[in-house]
């Protein structure tokens, strides 16, 4: 285990990934995910330990799992010892040596994130403010100063550095420039002036901002949206929802309406949207509340116009993600005598139904029906993860064993862990190593004259 090791399995999800730690923890295997973090130089198992032993008070045992980690440099590591020292309520001084950086050179602005989150958990706020002052053209540190300072009685301070900030992205807007240093300054105004009670004043604000065009970003029209509908300004909300903007904020007055109890008048704004422009945003919307609300033959009749449409535009899809775990509705659904193929990729509507199916017992009609010559992924995987679906787990276990390769032997473990053979599933699953070694290596691209390459990334 070293740094580019831990690096390599954090980016990529490799080792054991976040998903199986959580189902070891859930069949209350703590003990064993502890371990194996140690032992395998298992990333998401030893976060994963840390927090499930830092909630039950056991900081010593956390730090041990730790340590390994933090020995090899790894400055993720030593961030996380530092969260562990302070949910133990160690010295400060102890907790801030992790964290600061050494005097090697310039601290970078990462470095400078870390130690000053820090700080400010240690009661050191204005010592934190005053580290992150001159990096505050970066406006992702921006919002770190935002964040650190919540609740810290220091948002005088905090609206001061803002404000130059604002209203230089206010002056880039009215001379059609794009700073976008700044273009998230506008709404962190609007963020603090609110958490300190001057909710009048950051809607006033960002209104004259929204109503002059003088913002960079769409998300601030979304913040001055949300803002109003957190305080309940329904009026405000209905005129900037019939403007130039109605695509973009409808559905948060549509859900604040929702929010208010006031479930007929949202649909009718919705429906009223679809009859003046029948764009997939508000029926996407609309289909998504009505299934929510229980109504799924009413979903799919909003939604039924697009469900031929390509891709990204498609409806079904959005019906279909939060009917997963609800396989009798989900086989309804995809068996409605509406519902039309996935346009350029039916076999979705294959592997949709077949899901049903195995959630419903039915295994071999859901092998007969998924559609196994999917490029993407190996037929017997499929099969294997339609019988764990239909609670065959010996016969899923015995297709995985028989494959034997680093997909199937990660798949296998989840299995064998759902059969109460935890420790089996760890011996199962690939190293790290093995994982690294059959990741796909990529072929030498071809070079011009001029050195550079013939094919992107150029």
């Amino acid at each position: 285990m070293d740094m580019d090791d831990l690096a390599w399995r954090a980016s990529n999800y490799r080792g054991l990934s976040p998903r199986t730690m959580r189902l070891l923890l859930e069949h209350g295997h703590l003990n064993l995910v502890a371990q194996v973090a140690v032992d395998r130089g298992e990333w998401f198992c030893a976060e994963g330990a840390v927090k499930e032993l830092c909630q039950a008070g056991d900081f010593e045992r956390a730090l041990s799992v730790m340590e390994p980690f933090v020995e090899t440099g790894w400055r993720a590591a030593s961030y996380a010892k530092a969260e562990i020292l302070l949910r133990a309520g160690r010295r400060t001084e102890e907790v801030l040596d992790l964290v600061r950086p050494d005097d090697s050179g310039p601290a970078s602005t990462a470095e400078c994130r870390d130690l000053a989150e820090v700080l400010g958990k240690t009661g050191r706020i204005d010592e934190a403010i005053e580290l992150l002052v001159p990096h505050l053209d970066k406006s992702w540190l921006l919002s770190v100063l935002v964040d650190i300072t919540d609740g810290q009685g220091r948002d005088e301070r905090v609206l001061e550095l803002i404000a130059p900030r604002a209203d230089q992205a206010r002056r880039a807007r009215g001379e059609e420039g794009w700073d976008y240093a700044h273009s998230n300054a506008q709404e962190l105004q609007a963020r603090v002036l609110e958490r300190a009670g001057r909710v009048d004043e950051a809607i006033r604000i960002l209104g004259q901002d929204i109503a002059g065009r003088r913002f960079l970003a769409q998300n601030t029209l979304v913040t001055y949206a949300e803002l109003l509908a957190r305080h309940r300004r329904f009026d405000e909300l209905r005129e900037l929802g019939v403007g130039q903007d109605v695509r973009t904020v409808l559905d948060i007055y549509a859900g604040a309406l929702r929010s208010d109890g006031r479930v007929e008048e949202t649909e009718a704004v919705m429906r009223d949207a679809i009859a003046a422009d029948d764009w997939v945003g508000y029926r996407a919307w609309l289909s998504s509340m009505l299934l929510a609300e229980g109504r799924l033959d009413d979903a799919i009749d909003i939604a039924e116009p697009g469900f031929g449409w390509y891709d990204c535009s498609n409806l079904l899809a959005p019906l279909v993600h939060p009917l997963l775990d609800r396989p009798e509705e989900l086989l309804y659904l995809v068996e409605h005598p509406r519902v039309v193929p996935h346009y350029g990729h039916e076999e979705f509507q294959h592997w949709w139904r077949a899901w049903a199916l195995a959630g419903l017992g039915r295994a071999d009609e859901a092998i007969t029906v998924a559609g196994l010559d999917r490029p993407w992924t190996d037929p017997r995987i499929v099969k294997a993860d339609l019988l764990r679906r239909a609670g065959r787990l010996d016969d899923a276990a015995d297709e995985l064993r028989a494959l034997g390769t680093i997909k199937a032997r990660e798949e296998l473990c989840e299995v064998l862990v759902l059969q109460g053979r935890a420790d089996e599933a760890i011996a199962v699953h690939p190293t790290v190593a093995e994982q690294r070694a059959a990741e796909p290596k990529p072929k030498p691209a071809p070079l011009g004259k001029n050195g550079y390459s013939l094919e992107p990334p150029f």
